[in-house]
């Protein structure tokens, strides 16, 4: 984590992108496109809408909406159908006991999201998921962080519409004003997880991971709580110019959490752990290798970002490793390739009792 926080220029909406026929073809070759009941256009008939409070009556940025009866009764079988191709491969016979409870709108952010809770009749336990637009840069999101991370991603495309399932954690900022400081979370392990989502984000360039735009999971263990940071909002796939934007740890929303790894790590113990999550995804990346290839070369003939965007990150990568290699890149999805490859090197570089290797903490 850095020793000083620097400026990240302020960020514009970023235009969606459709989803082009490589990116479908392998969307398809993997089920992850396939014909649904339901989609975000019927969503957009509701005939009313009312504010949704939080249980201390402040506003959520949410609004529940309202259908017509028989509308609603479309909805919900449909609705119920894309739940069970998420979770059971649309095995409705296990589902029959579950109903929509509620649909949500949210005008807040780029993908203009419905949120559909869907609750167990026998029991009231309740699960949600969500229909947005579809957009090239989300959706290469999602599927890079189900390659690359440690978590499982549940989405579905059909042509202009993407579900995703909900992502369960504690918002980020939530956890730095209720949780960071607690005494049954070690720090040291809370520290770690920072440095390796970190590191994770910058990898595959996922960018904007404010505090608000990731969770904290905090999973007993048999001795501790241990912790993982996770992203839930992939809008920002490989869009911006500025590679900062692709380090958490620069954001001001961040700060608290940059300075608390500053207090508790030492450089060579953040250095470890830099070094830990980059195997990780480079094996990770040698596991599912042909997968991998094929989503990066529909990446690569994909418009994802202006050229300029493209043209200025590869510069400030190519300075940032001391690799000429990335100003050859043509595209984002390039870039990654190189990023990961990059890595490859210097992990193999930096093993070798011949030379034995030395990263330079980021910032």
């Amino acid at each position: 984590m850095p020793t000083r926080q620097q400026q990240i220029p302020p960020t514009k909406r970023k235009p969606a992108y459709p989803i082009a026929p490589a990116l479908r073809n392998y969307l398809a070759h993997y089920r992850r496109d396939l014909e649904l009941p339901v989609l975000y256009r019927d969503l957009s008939h509701f005939r009313e809408s009312v504010p949704l409070l939080d249980a201390a009556g402040e506003s959520t940025l949410w609004e529940t909406v309202l259908y017509d009866r028989h509308d609603m009764e479309r909805l919900n079988a449909g609705l119920t159908r894309i739940y069970a191709l998420l979770r059971v491969q649309g095995d409705l016979s296990v589902m029959q006991h579950l109903y929509v409870d509620r649909v949500d709108y949210c005008t807040f952010g780029n993908s203009l999201p419905f949120r559909i809770r869907i609750v167990n009749s026998y029991n009231d336990n309740q699960d949600y998921f969500y229909l947005k637009k579809a957009d090239a840069s989300r959706v290469f999101g999602l599927e890079l962080e189900h390659l690359l991370s440690p978590n499982r991603m549940n989405f579905l495309t059909c042509g202009e519409t993407l579900v995703e399932e909900h992502v369960i954690g504690i918002p980020g900022d939530v956890f730095v004003d209720q949780w960071l400081h607690r005494g049954d979370l070690k720090p040291i392990r809370v520290a770690k997880e920072l440095v390796k989502f970190n590191e994770r984000c910058f990898i595959r360039l996922l960018g904007d991971m404010r505090s608000y735009n990731f969770v904290a999971l905090v999973v007993p263990d048999f001795d501790e709580p241990t912790i993982r940071f996770r992203a839930m909002d992939f809008d920002q796939q490989s869009y911006n110019p500025h590679k900062n934007f692709y380090l958490p740890q620069f954001f001001p929303e961040n700060r608290h959490l940059a300075l608390f790894c500053l207090r508790h790590l030492n450089p060579a113990t953040a250095l470890q752990y830099q070094r830990e999550e980059q195997t990780l995804i480079v094996q990770r990346a040698d596991l599912i290798r042909e997968r991998l290839e094929m989503l990066l070369g529909a990446m690569a003939v994909q418009e994802l970002a202006p050229p300029d965007n493209v043209l200025q990150l590869r510069a400030s990568l190519a300075e940032h490793h001391k690799n000429p290699d990335f100003l050859a890149c043509e595209t984002m999805g390039d870039l990654i390739r190189e990023n990961l490859e990059t890595t490859r090197r210097h992990l193999k570089r930096a093993s070798s009792p011949e030379t034995p290797g030395h990263f330079t903490p980021k910032g």
